[in-house]
């Protein structure tokens, strides 16, 4: 049985879904004003994953992950750039699906954008005055009223009465409190607007996430999904203006990614800490950072750094070595004792260290034996993770180019020729120069190949 950590009870839970054999699950993405960086990419490949195993375990997933494309940033870059809104986060939404196709993570099965979903969140937003959760406050915006959701703070299990307005809660003094938060903000010169009864203006943050969530899964589904920094006030104030407009549980299990950190800090663009993906993509491959992001539990921190991305290749590097030269078929007869082993460390809350660790398990009994099946079972299973889908060669002699691979086989081919000369002397110095430029030499039944180092 799976079970997976709730952030809303702060416990482990069995997952039981609301339709049996279905999953809906809504994860906030992304606000497209700049290009990603690393952090978004953990959250991203951490949720492909659960998506991934979550179906090899014959679940049917209704993935939806949103783009925010109307946002105080978004307006402030592109009016810095003299360019429309659509314009700029056009630019950044094909940037960010580069990248995801350059991680291998699976596209969503809807990316709703928010100003595709106007009508409804006017709409949910007239609910809520109706059921008296909103209120209009004297400078024309439309406000949620927190002191009216009894509720308020039970995901981030926060003291309603200790609380102070956060860092991306709006404070103006029309408001009845200052935690309350704005979900229609009237229209400023200059600025996107669209049409409202309450006048020209534009959604706030939080109604957004609502509004797109219940219209792609309904309103209630089985998983909301996010980093850690969206619990509070974000993921808080979803809750309370679903719940607050239906009455209804909004999501039964809320999953949360930790933080992706530099130096121990949290890696964010608003402070400049942060690595792109596509320039990351440079200097290493896909699957190396994915299973730099897979090698720490999702709910856990974890530090960049050059040498745990560099560690993240070295144990690729022997998960491949362990298939070269064995043929492995992609509908090839799988060894169920280790697909078990496999799921019942991702059973317990999607746990990717152990399901890593029991990777190199099987790795170590595909070295002894050679085993084909044990083999087709390693990459099948990889494959949940999203990595070891290379040809072994071409990832354990990737970083050279064309010119240099040539290079290396007429070396190889002089160290045979001298092999065969009783040359020794000659053969150990190809094989050392070799090696000192990265390249390790083995010598075969099959004859000798390479791989970098």
């Amino acid at each position: 049985m799976l079970y997976v950590y709730n952030s809303l009870t702060r416990r482990k839970e069995a997952f039981t879904p609301i339709n049996p054999g279905k999953i809906g699950m809504y994860v906030c993405g992304n606000t497209v004003y700049d290009h990603c960086h690393l952090g978004h990419a953990r959250s991203m490949v951490c949720f492909d994953v659960i998506v991934r195993f979550l179906r090899s375990q014959g679940y049917d997933v209704t993935y939806v992950r949103n783009i925010t494309d109307i946002d105080d940033k978004i307006i402030v870059r592109a009016q810095e750039r003299g360019q429309s809104i659509h314009e700029l986060t056009a630019h950044y939404i094909e940037s960010m699906h580069a990248d995801t196709r350059a991680l291998h993570i699976l596209p969503p099965d809807a990316e709703p954008r928010a100003t595709g979903y106007i009508d409804s969140i006017v709409h949910l937003i007239q609910r809520l005055i109706k059921t008296g959760h909103a209120y209009v406050s004297d400078n024309g915006d439309v406000c949620y009223q927190v002191g009216c959701f009894a509720d308020y703070g039970k995901l981030s299990h926060k003291d309603l009465d200790g609380l102070e307005a956060g860092a991306r809660i709006d404070v103006v003094k029309e408001k009845r409190s200052p935690l309350d938060f704005v979900l229609w903000k009237m229209a400023k010169p200059g600025e996107p607007s669209w049409p409202s009864p309450w006048g020209e203006g534009r959604p706030g943050w939080h109604i957004e996430c609502s509004a797109m969530a219940m219209d792609a899964l309904g309103e209630q589904f089985d998983i909301h999904g996010g980093g850690l920094d969206l619990q509070f006030p974000h993921h808080e104030n979803e809750i309370a203006q679903s719940e607050g407009a239906t009455g209804k549980p909004f999501a039964n299990y809320w999953l949360h990614v930790g933080m992706l950190q530099v130096n121990n800090e949290k890696m964010a663009k608003s402070t400049g800490n942060f690595f792109t993906i596509a320039d990351v993509l440079k200097m290493h491959s896909p699957e190396v950072i994915r299973y730099f992001l897979l090698s720490s539990h999702y709910r856990s921190a974890l530090n960049y750094s050059e040498t745990n991305l560099l560690n993240a290749d070295k144990a690729l590097m022997r998960l491949y070595q362990s298939l070269k030269d064995i043929g492995v078929s992609s509908d090839g007869e799988l060894d169920q004792h280790w697909v078990d082993q496999f799921n019942q460390a991702m059973n317990d809350d999607f746990n990717t260290p152990v399901a890593l660790s029991v990777l190199f398990q099987l790795s170590h009994e595909v070295n002894k034996t050679k085993s084909r099946p044990l083999a087709a079972t390693l990459k099948y299973l990889a494959g949940i993770l999203g990595v070891l889908q290379e040809s072994p060669e071409s990832f354990l002699q990737a970083g050279l180019a064309v010119d240099d691979k040539e290079a290396v086989n007429k070396l190889i081919e002089q160290r045979l020729e001298a092999r065969r000369q009783r040359d020794w002397v000659k053969a150990d110095e190809i094989r050392k120069s070799l090696m000192d430029q990265g390249i390790e030499l083995e010598d075969g039944p099959e004859g000798t190949t390479w791989r970098r180092v």
